[in-house]
């Protein structure tokens, strides 16, 4: 596993923690120098026991050991506004102090190694999911259908960029980790070589190509489906591995060019393409019991395209009139418990 900081699957901080740690040092320093400041000003309220005499050392004494401690006695408020500066404005800001000292622990100590065990958990617990690689508008539609599906949200693991995107992507309940999704050790974090499927919509044809190319390159036999909006760089994404190319843009043409044939026509593509629909598309391997019958004889829906090699033939054919071990099947089901099996 490459050591990079990752939280579990998850990474919210945009800038680096030591970024985080200065900040939260100099608000502290800030507000001990208030508080000497205070105390400085008002030094004529205060009885040093020990000599009588305040000296700028003494101030700075008195001020530490008032903010980290409740004092030793040797330097005293005596004079009654003395005694109100220290309970109204140096009691506060030592609880502030001390707030920002303990919230720098539990984040950069507890909170890391708390989040690096579940991380771990979750790591080792990632077999046959599925990655989103962008979580735009197609990415929370593809992760929508899978769960309509059946898909429990633990078998998801989200990639995204930007940090709005990945707290959109905790609300799902599915994994997550920010960082590019075409870098190693990001996909080598979310065990990209375990997973089942990636489906890749970076919003960028060149970054999601880049995004392929990389996880091809880690896992030989992954299924790749990814999101391309320029039809000039199809067959791109293919040469780069991809196993199924979708253009949103074609798709989105189709269904307003096929709503001038009629008025259903694009409603039942739409109903055809969503797991929710009446109707749907599956694709699965021909069955032992139906070899040797015809592509509409088979199975519980209707067979409406035949696979033979990755050659594709219609249910016309006469290559689908007699199926063949390995031969797989595009049928449209709408038995719910069917899609499912």
């Amino acid at each position: 596993m490459p050591k990079i900081a990752l939280s579990p699957l998850k990474r919210s901080r945009t800038q680096p923690g030591w970024h985080s740690l200065a900040l939260r040092v100099g608000l502290a320093f800030g507000l001990i120098a208030v508080a000497f400041a205070l105390l400085w000003f008002d030094r004529a309220g205060l009885r040093d026991n020990i000599d009588g005499h305040l000296s700028f050392s003494d101030v700075i004494y008195f001020t530490m050991i008032t903010i980290t401690t409740v004092g030793y006695g040797d330097i005293v408020p005596v004079s009654e506004r003395a005694r109100l500066i220290d309970a109204f404005l140096i009691t506060p800001i030592r609880l502030f102090v001390w707030l920002i000292f303990l919230g720098t622990a539990f984040n950069f100590l507890f909170k890391r190694s708390w989040e690096k065990w579940r991380m771990n958990i979750i790591q080792r617990g990632l077999r046959d999911h599925h990655i989103l690689a962008g979580f735009g508008h197609s990415g929370r539609k593809a992760l929508e259908e899978l769960v309509s599906s059946g898909t429990s949200p633990d078998q998801i693991v989200i990639v995204e960029c930007s940090p709005e995107g990945i707290e959109a992507a905790r609300e799902t309940g599915a994994a997550t980790i920010q960082g590019d999704a075409s870098r190693d050790e990001i996909l080598r974090a979310v065990h990209i070589e375990r997973a089942k499927t990636l489906i890749v919509s970076a919003g960028r044809d060149d970054t999601s190509i880049l995004i392929v190319l990389t996880a091809r390159h880690l896992s030989p036999s992954l299924r790749i489906a990814v999101a391309i909006r320029n039809s000039d760089n199809e067959d791109i994404a293919r040469q780069a591995g991809a196993n199924v190319v979708v253009n949103p843009v074609s798709f989105t043409g189709l269904l307003l060019a096929s709503s001038t044939h009629g008025e259903y026509v694009a409603d039942y593509i739409a109903d055809l393409t969503t797991s929710t629909g009446t109707v749907t598309l599956r694709e699965r391997r021909v069955e032992s019991d139906e070899i040797g019958k015809s592509l509409r004889e088979s199975g519980k829906g209707i067979g409406v395209r035949l696979y033979r090699g990755g050659v594709a033939y219609s249910a016309l054919s006469a290559e689908a009139a007699r199926l063949e071990k390995d031969d797989m099947i595009l049928e449209i089901a709408s038995d719910p418990e069917v899609l499912l099996t």
